[in-house]
Protein backbone atom coordinates (compact mmCIF):
# COMPACT_ATOMS: atom_id res chain seq x y z
CA UNK A 1 0.00 0.00 0.00
CA UNK A 2 1.08 3.69 -0.63
CA UNK A 3 1.24 5.99 2.33
CA UNK A 4 -1.71 7.97 1.24
CA UNK A 5 -3.35 4.80 1.82
CA UNK A 6 -2.66 4.13 5.23
CA UNK A 7 -3.23 8.22 6.14
CA UNK A 8 -6.93 7.10 5.45
CA UNK A 9 -6.92 4.50 8.11
CA UNK A 10 -7.98 5.41 11.69
CA UNK A 11 -5.63 4.87 14.64
CA UNK A 12 -6.86 1.69 15.98
CA UNK A 13 -6.99 0.59 12.43
CA UNK A 14 -3.23 1.20 12.19
CA UNK A 15 -2.12 -0.45 15.23
CA UNK A 16 -4.13 -3.63 13.89
CA UNK A 17 -2.82 -3.32 10.28
CA UNK A 18 0.89 -3.04 11.95
CA UNK A 19 0.42 -6.31 13.99
CA UNK A 20 -1.43 -7.98 11.25
CA UNK A 21 2.01 -7.35 9.05
CA UNK A 22 4.18 -8.41 12.15
CA UNK A 23 2.68 -11.57 11.96
CA UNK A 24 3.15 -11.94 8.91
CA UNK A 25 6.51 -11.04 8.69
CA UNK A 26 7.44 -13.39 10.92
CA UNK A 27 5.87 -15.95 9.29
CA UNK A 28 7.43 -14.95 6.03
CA UNK A 29 10.64 -15.09 7.83
CA UNK A 30 9.86 -18.75 8.91
CA UNK A 31 9.48 -20.17 5.45
CA UNK A 32 12.53 -18.34 4.10
CA UNK A 33 14.80 -20.06 6.98
CA UNK A 34 13.54 -23.47 5.80
CA UNK A 35 13.96 -22.13 2.22
CA UNK A 36 9.94 -22.28 1.65
CA UNK A 37 9.33 -19.00 0.41
CA UNK A 38 8.40 -17.84 -2.61
CA UNK A 39 9.01 -14.20 -3.57
CA UNK A 40 11.61 -13.02 -0.78
CA UNK A 41 10.77 -9.47 -1.79
CA UNK A 42 8.32 -9.89 0.19
CA UNK A 43 9.45 -9.27 3.62
CA UNK A 44 11.02 -6.31 2.64
CA UNK A 45 7.80 -4.79 1.19
CA UNK A 46 6.81 -5.72 4.29
CA UNK A 47 9.16 -3.87 6.54
CA UNK A 48 8.39 -0.73 4.42
CA UNK A 49 4.65 -1.33 5.03
CA UNK A 50 5.48 -1.25 8.79
CA UNK A 51 7.63 1.73 9.11
CA UNK A 52 5.55 3.63 6.76
CA UNK A 53 2.46 2.96 9.13
CA UNK A 54 4.64 3.70 11.91
CA UNK A 55 5.50 6.55 10.98
CA UNK A 56 2.41 8.03 10.03
CA UNK A 57 0.92 6.77 13.91
CA UNK A 58 4.12 8.97 15.29
CA UNK A 59 3.40 12.05 12.69
CA UNK A 60 -0.56 11.93 14.19
CA UNK A 61 1.01 11.90 17.62
CA UNK A 62 2.92 14.89 17.34
CA UNK A 63 0.23 16.87 16.08
CA UNK A 64 -1.93 15.88 19.25
CA UNK A 65 0.57 16.76 21.43
CA UNK A 66 -0.01 20.49 23.25
CA UNK A 67 3.08 22.90 21.24
CA UNK A 68 5.79 23.63 23.69
CA UNK A 69 5.50 27.65 24.63
CA UNK A 70 8.28 29.35 23.85
CA UNK A 71 9.58 32.21 26.75
CA UNK A 72 11.84 34.48 26.46
CA UNK A 73 14.74 33.38 28.83
CA UNK A 74 17.54 36.02 29.04
CA UNK A 75 20.19 36.21 31.48
CA UNK A 76 19.20 39.09 34.09
CA UNK A 77 22.46 40.26 35.22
Amino acid sequence: MKAFEFRKLSDVELRKRIQEEQDSLSHLKFQSVIGQIQNPMKISQIKRDIARMRTILRQREFEQAPQPVATNTEKVQ
